[in-house]
């Protein structure tokens, strides 16, 4: 199931340069950047989810040997990625209809 979360993330990061590199709108070439965005944060959560984990929140009696964990410092990277993703999206916008 893993393999199949990095080939969307690789296609959606190729499709939205492709759309960057080929469209002469302006407001194209700013979809192609938000999906390259998109297809980002799919890699980045992907790379830091475990088959089986669970939520790295816990206390101290849940803990049993062989509890695995998911790595949480991905998951707030993407939040953070996303936050500042919009945000650059709008901006572009903003220039686009200016121009």
């Amino acid at each position: 199931m893993m393999t199949f979360n990095y080939i969307v993330a690789f296609f959606f990061m190729g499709l939205g340069f492709y759309c960057m590199i080929t469209r002469h709108n302006l407001f194209k070439v700013v979809i192609g950047m938000s999906i390259v965005d998109y297809g980002t944060n799919l890699l980045i959560v992907s790379i830091g989810a475990t088959n089986g984990g669970t939520a790295p929140v816990y206390t101290g009696s849940e803990i049993a040997p062989g509890t695995v964990f998911v790595d949480p410092i991905p998951m707030a990277l993407t939040l953070t990625s996303i936050v500042i993703g919009a945000c650059i999206t709008a901006m572009a916008l903003a220039l686009v209809i200016k121009m």
